[in-house]
């Protein structure tokens, strides 16, 4: 969330710079809440002295006037909450701003591709997809979900459940012993306070799975990614700085409604309401989320560098990139059935955007207070990561070689098979 004063002591700058995003505001809206905001608070700090003034004075001929004082004050301050109100819905629905860096453009054409790794498979046989492939195995059963929870669901059985859960243990394992992150076992649900934290809500309300409750107090929501839960770890904390960096990576299932993916990728497991992903999280010194974003995007391609899959990393557009991100690497897989790369990781860094509307901060090395540094990156999505092994481990035979590092996760299988 943008800071007001900020907004306006750069006004220009912050237009030019939001205006990358594709993204126009009402600047005279913008200005105008802002000033009814401080000329109602104003107002009332001028009548609370004037009220406090005659209660010292102790003039009991004064009470009437008092009490008027008392009835203005209520009045101007139910005014100004109300013009608070639209003035913090204002600047919660703009996105965070992109950074110098991040290349101009309108949508995901306008992307820049950093590196290709990996060799890309040469079959001799037309390869099949992962929906074909894990049918004929008959351990993808997109029928059964759709009968017992409705589209865009999958069962997934026998040796291809046990792929799913090698991998997001090998991953797991990966990023804590090598890579310093901090396992975490978050909670599924979210509250609404929580999603608003990071950026889900208002923006994305209808992508959200809402739940209804007893506990009317709070609306609450099933995550969409563990980033939401994760990153709120330091919500309403002031932190020393040798607290940080802070590193945490957790394994969870997420569930998305896909509201504005109505008839994309609709077969196969690509875009499903729930999915797994192991999602990682740094909390860091605001001036070091440049070095992290890097770090923490190695850490995401380093498992597919274990796992020998083709990959391409991508730089993302202003207008392509996240509404909470200032700048973004995709990193995309290869899929042999579509002969083309496909996003298996979105690793982002948020400068302090999420931390403004967390209230999250620490002390640096003189006590001064600033707001952290808030990244989030997937390491990586699990059912998509199966789909390329799937895919480009296939054989003529329709079995699926299993990579050498999950063998052991595997129970020391090395292919899938028809059993």
């Amino acid at each position: 969330m943008h800071n007001i004063k900020d907004i306006k002591s750069n006004l220009e700058v912050f237009i030019k710079g939001i205006s990358k995003r594709n993204f126009k505001i009402d600047e005279n809206l913008l200005l105008s809440l802002d000033n009814k905001n401080r000329d109602l608070i104003q107002k009332k700090e001028k009548l609370e002295q004037e009220k406090k003034i005659i209660s010292k004075g102790g003039d009991k001929s004064l009470f009437e006037k008092s009490k008027k004082l008392s009835s203005e004050i209520e009045q101007i301050s139910s005014e100004q909450l109300k013009i608070k109100n639209e003035l913090d819905s204002f600047l919660s629905n703009i996105p965070n701003l992109p950074l110098d860096d991040v290349p101009e453009g309108k949508d995901e054409s306008h992307n820049s591709e950093i590196e290709k790794k990996g060799k890309i498979p040469e079959f001799k046989f037309k390869p099949k997809s992962h929906s074909e492939l894990g049918d004929n195995l008959k351990m993808i059963d997109f029928d059964l979900a759709t009968k017992t929870s409705g589209s865009r669901f999958v069962f997934l059985k026998n040796n291809l459940a046990l792929l799913e859960r090698a991998l997001s243990n090998f991953m797991i394992d990966k990023h804590t012993n090598e890579n310093g992150y901090t396992e975490i076992s978050p909670p599924l649900i979210a509250s609404e306070s929580t999603m608003y934290g990071t950026g889900q809500l208002p923006k994305f309300i209808d992508d959200q799975f809402e739940l209804k409750l007893d506990d009317k107090a709070e609306k609450k929501f099933l995550i969409p990614t563990a980033e939401v839960i994760l990153t709120n770890i330091v919500r309403d904390k002031i932190l020393n700085i040798n607290e940080l960096p802070l590193r945490f990576v957790a394994s969870t299932p997420c569930f998305r409604k896909e509201a504005g993916s109505y008839g994309k990728d609709t077969k196969g497991m690509i875009r499903q309401h729930q999915f797994y992903k192991v999602e990682l999280v740094s909390i860091v010194e605001i001036e070091n989320c440049k070095n992290e974003l890097e770090r923490m995007t190695n850490c995401a391609t380093g498992i597919l560098d274990a796992l020998e899959l083709p990959y391409r990393k991508v730089v993302l557009c202003t207008g392509d990139m996240g509404f909470s991100a200032e700048k973004t690497y995709d990193i995309e897989v290869w899929i042999p059935s579509e002969n083309k790369y496909r996003e298996i990781s979105s690793c982002s860094s948020c400068g302090s955007f999420q931390a403004r509307r967390m209230k999250a901060r620490y002390k640096n090395d003189t006590k001064q207070t600033l707001f952290v540094g808030t990244l989030n990156g997937s390491g990586l999505a699990v059912g998509r990561t199966l789909i390329a092994i799937l895919e480009n481990y296939q054989q003529e035979d329709g079995t699926i070689k299993i990579p050498k590092v999950l063998i052991p996760y595997m129970k020391n299988l090395d292919k899938i098979s028809i059993k």
